[in-house]
């Protein structure tokens, strides 16, 4: 069986969306499970997530947890999961029919498995979002396989690669640095990560991804060799620029932002 786990903090005005895309997937080999675990919210997250229908032949656990954490969410989930094969799933993430069918599929081997699916990002309101998404879009990370950033899933091998989510910025790049790329695949089904909007929004969030992969860096001396990713170089960085001149600018901008103030270890969504 397939356990989905989906910390949720402060996420209202999402999670009904993202668990109804979830319990509308195609039928999953094995069966599967839901694990909402609201954390330290302020809203009406629990509530939205306990009113979505719950169709036959599915189970919903809601859990609300006091403590605003989501390392701690993610381990409360696996506590209570049931299923031997294990996905994470961001809250403001919708799924297309096919994921789970898919992954599923993708993990049935003896051997540690990571995967992951298709992430899209919706279109923006604020054109400074889109034009830095779209050329987020075109450097290597995102040309790798499975990138994992709003949903992984790992078979029972795989889980055993690490005990309990340490408290980290960046659960997802740790668990998809546990395998190396040649254990990590992509089915070709789709979902929607949807990016933050907006300056502020942009930088917050950069910050704070630049510091997750820092603090990985130096708790985990050497982890960020099983990247796989392609250098990109000063010719390669050129001809995205030259490719798309306002992206750049923007992604530039951001960048050069973000160096000149360092920290951001509190919580912030992708989006």
């Amino acid at each position: 069986m397939l356990s989905v786990i989906i910390p949720a903090s402060n996420e209202e005005g999402w999670i009904a969306r993202c668990l109804s895309a979830v319990l509308a997937s195609d039928p999953v080999p094995g069966g599967a499970e839901v694990i909402v675990v609201a954390n330290g919210c302020r809203d009406g997250t629990v509530a939205a997530a306990r009113a979505v229908p719950v169709p036959a032949g599915w189970t919903v656990t809601v859990l609300d947890l006091t403590e605003g954490s989501k390392p701690g969410a993610l381990n409360a989930g696996d506590g209570v999961a049931k299923g031997v094969l294990r996905a994470y799933l961001d809250a403001d993430c919708v799924l297309t029919p096919a994921v789970l069918a898919q992954l599923v599929q993708a993990l049935d081997r003896d051997g540690p498995v990571y995967a992951g699916a298709t992430p899209v990002i919706p279109r923006a309101h604020s054109a400074l979002t889109r034009a830095y998404a779209r050329f987020w879009q075109r450097l290597p990370f995102n040309r790798t396989v499975a990138p994992g950033y709003g949903l992984y899933a790992v078979n029972a091998a795989g889980r055993a690669r690490w005990g309990a989510f340490p408290r980290l910025i960046s659960d997802d790049t740790f668990v998809r640095l546990q395998f190396t790329p040649a254990e990590r695949v992509q089915v070709p089904a789709r979902y929607d990560w949807p990016m933050v909007e907006g300056w502020a929004a942009l930088t917050r969030t950069r910050r704070r991804q630049d510091a997750g992969v820092r603090e990985l860096e130096a708790l985990y001396p050497g982890i960020l060799s099983r990247e796989g990713k392609a250098r990109l170089g000063l010719r390669g960085l050129l001809a995205l620029a030259l490719r798309d001149p306002a992206g750049f600018a923007v992604y530039a901008a951001v960048s050069l932002a973000v160096r000149a103030k360092r920290g951001g270890s509190g919580f912030t969504r992708g989006r």
